[in-house]
């Protein structure tokens, strides 16, 4: 009877002592984001969420914690969510003078730049699960940068696998009036030129698509499509370029020659799409559906790699200390699940997550890039956006 009760006080106090642990070893982790207001979308079916991207953030560290009861470790989310863009910087600045030095970013490039030039962020891993600014990996690139979400370039050399393999070389493509499509359209073209494929007329769209709304709305989107695609040299597939998905959607259907539709609208690539069920990806959309009462969305799932990219770091190298768990992330050994087929990995040279991009529409998942037969010298995952002997980045 001793002995048990002997036992019994040896595992209490293993027990307090691993809580106590668990308490001191806490990682916190910092959560920055501007609410942008989106303008009215074309389907009322889909209004954007107000939650975008923090929902992925708070699966992320609940996932964390899971892991961290048998790790001795856990994980706290500090969320900064501003309406005004003057806000931004004095909300890092919060979070770094509350000890915080790693803090995923949902901020627009001109503004993320912005705060990974604070004297304060010096010290800081800021997270980019929002802007796929090719720049950023680039010219603009900086040290304390990590990237989550794909680059355009990584985007649209997606897309370009997919149209070389099925023979798809001529393209039509429709670039919208704001800065993000002309980014886009920019990656399209090299993207092309990269994998030999012909784009036969390169237009700009600037029909108003405020008429949809009229009672006859779709009699006029339909004959303005038509003249706008009339007279074009054949081509295979039409390619838009509308990040903020004004028009994007009135192409299909309408081209004055049957076509499919590819890019922002129709065939989209990107880190996530709803139909994704392979590689235990029902699992994670389950849960994140059953937390967020919605869909799983690419800034959601960016978000929640970053947590994730976190955990798992701070679980190999059994620390919490910021430090040591960037380093781990950084080490060329480390390797991230995504529920996407293969282990994920940074990009020494940009900081950039690379992972298969997927192609899909509403309702199917078309294919997964890299495609077959597009091989690499060390990763195929590098045939997606900027290899390493053509980064411009100087600053790793």
């Amino acid at each position: 009877m001793s002995a048990a009760r002997a036992i019994v006080a040896v595992l209490a106090l293993l027990l307090a002592a691993r809580t106590a642990v668990g308490a001191e070893a806490t990682l916190r982790i910092g959560y920055l984001g501007l609410s942008i207001k989106h303008e009215m979308p074309n389907s009322f079916l889909d209004p954007p969420p107000a939650d975008e991207g923090v929902q992925g953030a708070r699966l992320g560290v609940a996932d964390n914690a899971t892991t961290g009861r048998f790790t001795g470790q856990g994980f706290a989310l500090q969320e900064k969510l501003v309406n005004d863009p003057e806000a931004v910087v004095p909300a890092l600045r919060e979070l770094v003078a509350a000890g915080i030095r790693l803090v995923v970013v949902d901020l627009p490039a001109s503004q993320l730049l912005e705060v990974a030039d604070l004297p304060e962020a010096r010290g800081t891993t800021l997270f980019n699960m929002r802007a796929p600014d090719d720049a950023l990996r680039n010219e603009s690139c900086r040290r304390n940068l990590l990237h989550l979400t794909p680059s355009r370039a990584m985007l649209a050399d997606a897309l370009a696998q997919f149209l070389a393999v099925r023979r798809w070389r001529d393209i039509l493509l429709v670039v919208g009036p704001s800065e993000g499509d002309r980014l886009y359209a920019e990656a399209i073209r090299r993207a092309a030129r990269k994998f030999q494929l012909r784009i036969v007329a390169d237009k700009p769209w600037a029909y108003d698509p405020g008429a949809r709304r009229v009672d006859t709305g779709h009699y006029g989107a339909a004959a303005e499509v038509a003249r706008f695609t009339q007279g074009v040299p054949s081509h295979d597939i039409v390619v838009v370029a509308d990040e903020a998905g004004d028009w994007g959607d009135e192409i299909a259907y309408r081209t004055a020659e049957p076509r499919l539709v590819a890019g922002t609208q129709g065939l989209v690539p990107a880190n996530w799409a709803r139909p994704h069920e392979q590689w235990g990806a029902t699992q994670l959309q389950r849960r994140f559906r059953a937390r967020a009462q919605r869909w799983m969305l690419p800034a959601d799932h960016a978000a929640w790699l970053a947590l994730r990219a976190i955990g798992e770091a701070a679980t190999r190298s059994r620390s919490t200390d910021p430090d040591t768990v960037v380093a781990r992330i950084r080490d060329p050994d480390f390797e991230l699940a995504g529920f996407k087929g293969v282990p994920l990995s940074f990009r020494p040279w940009d900081g950039q997550l690379r992972q298969p991009v997927l192609l899909a529409n509403d309702r199917t998942l078309v294919s997964v890039s890299p495609q077959p037969g597009f091989q690499h010298q060390f990763s195929e995952l590098d045939t997606l956006g900027t290899d390493r002997p053509e980064t411009k980045c100087r600053s790793r």
